[in-house]
């Protein structure tokens, strides 16, 4: 790491993680590997179940499974680095590995934001024009939606990566982080940083306020028609179908709002840290949890998958 005046070229960050108490980092490590292991069998089984199961190729569960190909995804960006370093005891992250981390945080994430929106206009259109629903949710519609999502999403990632390139950072490169979050490496540039923090609040209010229009949008239709349904049972019968994804909206959300509130209103490095830890590491760990108790037909398509997979061996 060479430095110049008060600004440095600098070659990698250090990841401080969530504690530097040394007798927590064999905690941590058994902790989050128990998370990560449980989060890509437990997303890896709902891809299997629903490939392997025709009665599930539909919208609804296509959507499902691409959602927890991201969960897998997010999890994979962030906490085997972080395990590494506990392992290690070497807190260093590249500069270029640093910054595509972020990359691919800000794409799993914005991915799995526009596949919720896109699940939530499949339930609307479930609910509120059932007669209608496979001309509607037809198999070129499904795919234009997912390639919007990827696409957009890759969009916002290169956006705000490639912007971050042109920052100039100070000799202090500590991350209070346990992985490269854009918002906390942007904070230790020494250059002006107005033009990105502008930029990042107007791809979150693009790329992340349209798709969640779109989720608030569905269900006030969704809320409204099902209002109109004589009977209490034809209510809850609409609204079961719908109550899984309600839940990990609220999740996604709620541990998204979570991390801007901390960092808005909050000095402490560790909360944020810690309310970033719930979006990226254990909401993905409870998806399929949400999606599989909740849901009798997954229910069913995971016994068949456990017992054929046993009979096999």
């Amino acid at each position: 790491m060479e430095a110049t005046t008060n600004q440095a070229t600098i070659s990698e960050f250090l990841l401080l993680g969530l504690t530097e108490d040394p007798e927590l980092q064999p905690i941590l490590f058994g902790l989050f590997l128990s998370l990560y292991l449980i989060t890509v069998l437990g997303n890896l089984l709902i891809i299997l179940a629903i490939n392997a199961d025709s009665r599930l190729h539909t919208p609804m569960y296509s959507f499902l499974s691409k959602l927890s190909l991201a969960d897998i995804s997010i999890s994979s960006s962030t906490v085997p680095k972080m395990l590494i370093n506990i392992h290690t005891e070497d807190q260093s992250i590249t500069y270029a590995g640093c910054l595509a981390q972020a990359c691919f945080v800000l794409l799993f994430a914005g991915l799995e934001n526009c596949l919720l929106a896109a699940m939530a206009y499949d339930r609307y259109v479930a609910i509120c024009h059932p007669l209608s629903y496979t001309v509607i949710m037809n198999p070129r519609l499904c795919g234009l939606l997912t390639l919007l999502s990827v696409l957009s999403s890759i969009a916002n990632a290169l956006l705000l990566s490639l912007m971050a390139l042109r920052l100039s950072f100070c000799r202090d490169v500590g991350i209070p982080h346990f992985f490269c979050e854009l918002a906390q490496v942007i904070k230790l540039a020494c250059s002006d940083t107005f033009i990105h923090n502008v930029l990042t609040y107007l791809a979150a209010f693009v790329f992340g306020g349209i798709p969640f229009s779109g989720i608030i949008f569905s269900y006030t239709q969704i809320i409204s028609s099902v209002w109109l349904k004589p009977s209490v049972h034809g209510r809850y019968k609409a609204f079961s179908t719908c109550g899984s994804h309600l839940v990990v909206v609220s999740l996604f959300y709620g541990t998204g709002l979570g991390v801007y509130i901390s960092s808005a209103v909050t000095d402490s490095p560790g909360k944020t840290a810690l309310a970033s830890a719930m979006y990226s590491v254990v909401t993905p760990m409870l998806n399929p949890f949400i999606y599989s108790l909740r849901n009798r037909d997954m229910k069913e398509a995971l016994r068949r998958l456990v017992r054929g997979t046993a009979s096999f061996l």
